[in-house]
């Protein structure tokens, strides 16, 4: 049932109380050295603790209370006095032997942080309360009183549960028991869910086939927008401008999501820092099709629905995408893996390859012009991107567009004179997805000159709450009394985000 595929899935194992069971690191006697620093892991009385350097350059020992995460490493917290739980920097590498795991590592690999830095495990950076808790808990409330510096934290459960995705479910309870008693149920709308994940949205969905890209499309290109924005909740690298997170309603009346900002994404959009899935989605040709989460994952395991070129093949026509007049590579080989040309990836917290989620086509071409990665170098490292971009010319053609978006973002980060223009046709093109226009409408604050006030005018009005209040931040070139015109009409917003800027 649907609770056995939910149990030992990712979501299930977020967080949890350290006990034997839950508890995947060597804590027999265990020691690490890191740079000079020794720790040592143990147990006593049925607790684990660690011996480690805590505060001002001292050797303390501290009880580890909960577990966080379980593949392919495991984390470990410390409850303070004052409510604050602090993320140790000593995790477990919990893949094989084989694969290099089963090891004590440092979280920030081979650099030193000592105890005054920020990124101390002691300090903010590092606090559960205020960086991690809302994406692993159900329900969280941080509950800080600035008055006595001190966190109440709670949750509902422990880890991600069915109400972290689906919204309170009392009704489904009732729902459940009506089904039971053989009642009729009709009166309980999508099961007494709030938000429903199975395929029945506004308008039933059929799947499309088009002969032309001989790959199957969702006949609504806008179905399942609530599905994408909850699990963005947390996929995303966002800020929280509100605890009061309604599930249905939309992202942005509590969510703040970073656009493709050049310390977080490559110019060209390509992931950098650790973002997670939502921004690189958006920019994708699958998001504007209609392709949900859900389509690739399974909603209770959060596994792939299927293994290797076999998922993509569910909708992109094997005989024409599995074959070497596609891909030009040896069948069975890693170039023949959609994948490795379309989502590559990129290692965060030394053992964890994620892969970026914006499904696009590799561009050599733009390695040489902006020094992005691009995905044929990284298997072909002892080639050049020029050796790469004639192979890409030569069996695909040049790229339809003369300059792709990342040219532009590069030269607007750069302050260079005239991008402006390519910025405003950016933001103003419909085609071009929500978070490529977004990023160029917050790049036009760069160029504070009366050309790209109109743009920004209108921006203010686009149907995208995302774009919306990203006109609000460019909008900041102004003297505060000349962007009163300009706001004051945004302050009626129905999107909590953009009157919270304004």
């Amino acid at each position: 049932n649907i609770y056995a595929q939910y149990t030992g899935s990712d979501h299930d194992l977020a967080m949890d109380f350290a006990t034997d069971e839950t508890v995947l690191g060597d804590f027999n006697n265990a020691s690490f050295n890191h740079l000079g620093v020794i720790s040592k892991f143990y147990k006593r009385d049925g607790r684990f603790f660690v011996f480690t350097e805590g505060f001002k350059d001292k050797f303390q020992e501290f009880a580890i209370k909960y577990t966080f995460g379980a593949r392919p490493l495991q984390q470990y917290l410390v409850e303070f006095p004052d409510g604050r739980v602090q993320t140790l920097p000593l995790c477990w590498d919990t893949r094989s032997k084989e694969q290099g795991g089963q090891r004590w590592f440092h979280i920030y690999d081979k650099e030193r942080i000592r105890p005054d830095d920020i990124l101390s495990w002691t300090r903010i950076s590092q606090n559960w309360n205020y960086m991690c808790a809302e994406c692993h808990s159900t329900n969280l409330k941080k509950n800080y009183d600035a008055t006595i510096d001190r966190y109440n934290t709670t949750w509902s459960e422990i880890d991600v549960s069915c109400e972290a995705c689906h919204g309170p479910g009392s009704l489904h309870v009732e729902w459940a028991k009506a089904e039971e008693r053989g009642e009729n149920p009709q009166g309980y709308e999508d099961m007494g869910l709030l938000i429903r994940l199975k395929d029945v949205d506004d308008a039933e969905v059929t799947w499309i086939f088009d002969k032309k890209l001989a790959t199957y499309k969702p006949s609504n290109p806008r179905r399942k927008h609530k599905q994408v924005e909850m699990c963005a909740r947390c996929h995303s690298r966002r800020g929280v401008i509100s605890e009061d997170y309604v599930h249905g309603k939309p992202l942005l009346d509590t969510h703040y999501p970073q656009v493709l900002e050049e310390n977080l994404y490559f110019p060209d959009g390509q992931i950098r820092d650790e973002v997670y899935e939502y921004g690189s989605f958006l920019q994708s040709k699958m998001y504007q099709a209609g392709i949900v989460c859900t389509d690739c994952h399974d909603a209770h395991t959060a596994r792939l629905r299927k293994e290797g070129n076999e998922l993509c093949y569910s909708c992109h026509q094997a005989e024409k995408y599995g074959s070497r007049e596609h891909h030009f590579h040896q069948m069975d080989s890693s170039g023949s893996q959609c994948v490795e040309c379309h989502m590559p990836s990129r290692t965060y917290m030394v053992v964890d390859p994620r892969r970026d989620h914006s499904f696009r086509v590799p561009r050599p071409d733009l390695s040489k012009k902006l020094g992005v990665p691009n995905t044929c170098n990284h298997c072909h490292a002892d080639k050049s991107p020029v050796w790469a971009a004639g192979h890409i010319a030569k069996w695909y053609g040049q790229p339809k567009s003369l300059k792709h978006y990342g040219e532009i973002f590069h030269a607007a980060n750069r302050w260079i004179p005239g991008t402006d223009a390519d910025l405003s046709r950016l933001a103003e093109d419909n085609q071009q997805s929500p978070m490529v226009r977004a990023t160029a409408v917050l790049l036009l604050r760069n160029y504070p000159c009366e050309s790209t006030i109109p743009t920004l005018r209108k921006m203010l009005q686009d149907a995208n709450s995302l774009i919306r209040s990203e006109a609000v931040i460019a909008l900041d070139f102004l003297p505060p009394n000349d962007r009163v015109p300009f706001l004051l009409p945004v302050l009626q917003d129905p999107v909590r985000l953009v009157r919270t800027l304004a």
